[in-house]
């Protein structure tokens, strides 16, 4: 196995998340085709990213939808990485991305946590340094 190429977020509309992530976030919108039965499969991702990507995937059922915005319980699930923090922060800020804090210096870099449209928590994150997952935790 190579890569992780997808991973998942409950969102309660695809249109009001596909605003979100491509208008206010700044992602691109790789792909967007209808599936039937009203269902889409929408990926976005960030304007870097090569290999991973987010599928918006629209609630279905009455567990699902009661998952939107906490899909990790509470904790930050998405670490979205910056090679220019103050710039990424700035025009997400000016764009209405909610920061639950200020910016911080951490051991491994700076990071802020900001909620998305339905109040899942991410971290935007300048790592000291490229760390690979087996990279180990930070310094």
């Amino acid at each position: 196995m190579a890569d992780i190429g997808l991973v998942t977020l409950v969102v309660r509309d695809y249109d009001e998340a596909v605003a979100f992530y491509v208008d206010v976030l700044g992602f691109r919108l790789v792909e967007d085709t209808r599936i039937g039965d009203g269902k889409r499969w929408v990926v976005v991702a960030p304007p870097g990213a090569r290999e991973t990507g987010v599928l918006l995937a629209r609630a279905a059922t009455d567990a699902q939808t009661g998952h939107v915005g906490d899909q990790t319980g509470g904790r930050v699930g998405w670490f979205l990485n910056t090679d220019a923090f103050e710039r990424d922060h700035a025009r997400m800020r000016a764009a209405g991305v909610v920061f639950e804090e200020e910016p911080r210096r951490e051991p491994y870099g700076t990071v802020a946590v900001f909620r998305d449209l339905y109040g899942n928590r991410w971290d935007l994150i300048q790592l000291n340094r490229h760390r690979g997952v087996l990279d180990g935790p930070p310094e």
